[in-house]
């Protein structure tokens, strides 16, 4: 599989702490300092525990960084949430992943009635004009 993975994704969301970091970068990019500021509001934090925290969230695909002179700003990877949104859409649907491989086959078996009504066609043709 590429991407991120489900079981990451969901064990780094088990941390209440980290879902609230991740709902503080999907409001707009944080640099590490907001992040610890912006959290010590809840709860006493550390910088060193923010930084752990933010390195679970990269790790499993939720965050991306980004450095600016010498800051780090953190902002939300889209990749981590699909990953985590197609494994919930396939308990609700466990065909999705079969949807397209079906649509394939789809298309060729009605590829393949169209042309064997060409061929019938074409045949009835030529018994008509022999």
């Amino acid at each position: 599989m590429n991407g991120p993975s489900p079981a990451r994704v969901f064990e780094a969301l088990g941390d209440p702490i980290r879902r609230a970091m991740l709902r503080l970068v999907a409001g707009g990019e944080r640099s590490a300092g907001a992040l610890v500021a912006e959290i010590h509001e809840h709860t006493p934090i550390s910088q060193p525990a923010v930084s752990h925290h933010l390195k679970v969230l990269r790790e499993a695909g939720l965050v991306r960084v980004r450095a600016e002179a010498n800051r780090r700003l953190y902002s939300l990877d889209p990749a981590g949430l699909t990953a985590a949104g197609q494994w919930l859409a396939d308990l609700i649907d466990p065909l999705t992943p079969f949807a397209q491989p079906l649509d394939a086959l789809a298309t060729e078996v009605a590829r393949g009635k169209r042309e064997r009504r060409g061929k019938s066609a074409e045949t009835e043709r030529t018994n008509r004009t022999a």
